[in-house]
């Protein structure tokens, strides 16, 4: 059996008839194909900003944009863990972070300027907002997450698909790249040393990452 019909298995129920599962199928992969048409949507609307940013103010606040939809695999275990009705209706109301784009800026101000210009854009809905660079995680974390709803046209109508977008410097991202690696080989459970190494690291890092910014407008102004 393969991870997909696994997956779908678990939505099916006990139900084991074929029908069923043939629509749970087409139901399912359609819903990620909707996932994949918001996030060229958003991808889209960044990249806009960022030649404009280019054209006017001669450089690109965005350094790179990566996206990603979940696997199925995942997407099934983390309904589970919350405890969500395993149902194609419960995913599409509960499951807010299927469709991901990471967004990697040069400066921390050019975090909040690029969530600003596609938080007003009216046709993109701001469902939810949590700044963990204001409020780092207790682990160091840092980055800007927003989850935004916005309208994908189809053949035959218009999806409202939500889509989780997290807006990070470069030096954030490093660290949380190497943290994600660090808790892998520990199996999610570093030592408390190392948990205490790595939020210092963090502060050092987001000092770093402010210092740089201060030269760069220092530059600027000169």
């Amino acid at each position: 059996m393969t991870e997909l019909e696994k997956v779908l298995s678990a939505f099916g129920g006990e139900d084991d008839d074929i029908e069923n599962h043939t629509q749970m199928r087409k139901d399912f992969e359609e819903a990620m194909m909707m996932y994949e048409g918001a996030i060229r949507e958003v991808r889209t609307k960044l990249e806009v900003l960022n030649d404009e940013f280019k054209v006017r103010s001669r450089r690109n606040p965005i350094h790179y944009i990566n996206s990603r939809i979940k696997t199925p695999a995942s997407i099934l275990e983390k309904m589970k863990r919350r405890g969500y009705p395993v149902t194609m209706e419960s995913l599409r109301e509960n499951m807010h972070d299927i469709a991901g784009i990471r967004v990697i800026c040069a400066y921390g101000s050019d975090i909040y300027s690029i969530a600003k210009m596609l938080m007003k854009q009216d046709d993109v809905m701001v469902l939810i907002v949590k700044d963990y660079i204001k409020n780092p995680k207790p682990n160091g974390y840092r980055s800007l997450h927003l989850v935004i709803e916005i309208p994908v046209y189809f053949s035959d109508k218009k999806q409202f698909i939500k889509v989780e977008v997290q807006i990070r410097t470069m030096a954030m991202d490093f660290w949380a790249s190497l943290e994600h690696q660090i808790r892998y080989k520990t199996d999610g459970r570093p030592s408390e040393e190392i948990s205490n190494e790595l939020r210092e690291c963090a502060e050092i890092i987001h000092e770093t990452d402010a210092r740089m910014e201060r030269l760069y407008k220092t530059m600027q102004s000169l």
